[in-house]
């Protein structure tokens, strides 16, 4: 693992969500203080808002795509295309090793599974017994090799 994908592992053990793990990690790439990286990747956790929708981990690393390439204009369609572009990229490196983008297939939780907001609280058995980990390793990755592999990361 690189330093990075090191440093998404070390913030979701300490109790940030997936999305602020893999977001927050890369803060030095995009020249934003950590604590402002995680307060704005907080509501992205548990697949948006813990609704279990599009995965938090893929949200950062889409984020990270935004910071280095979105559009400050709002007529800048090729800034959007190209940011477009680096996401969907991302999104297919993560499916390489993931069956899917949503929380919810990803966790094994059907369809119908009740909306709760509270965290689950981060024990031994919640680590053994979520592939969270796994996911937010490879969204870290796919997020290096796509945004940052040209660099010496």
């Amino acid at each position: 693992m690189s330093k990075y994908t090191d440093r998404s592992v070390e913030l979701f053990k300490s109790g940030f969500n997936c999305a602020q793990s893999v977001f927050a990690a890369f803060c030095d790439k995009v020249g934003m203080a950590e604590e402002t990286a995680l307060r704005v990747s907080a509501g992205l956790g548990g697949g948006v808002g813990r609704m279990r929708e599009v995965c938090g981990a893929l949200c950062g690393a889409a984020m990270l795509a935004g910071m280095l390439y979105g559009a400050t204009e709002g007529s800048d369609s090729e800034a959007k295309a190209y940011t477009y572009q680096k996401v969907q990229e991302i999104a297919a490196e993560f499916r390489k090793t993931n069956p899917s983008i949503i929380c919810r297939e990803l966790l094994g939780l059907p369809l119908d599974s009740p909306l709760e907001s509270a965290p689950e609280a981060r024990t031994e058995s919640y680590y053994q017994n979520r592939p969270c980990l796994h996911i937010i390793e490879s969204a870290a990755r796919a997020a290096e090799k796509i945004l940052f592999s040209q660099e010496d990361t």
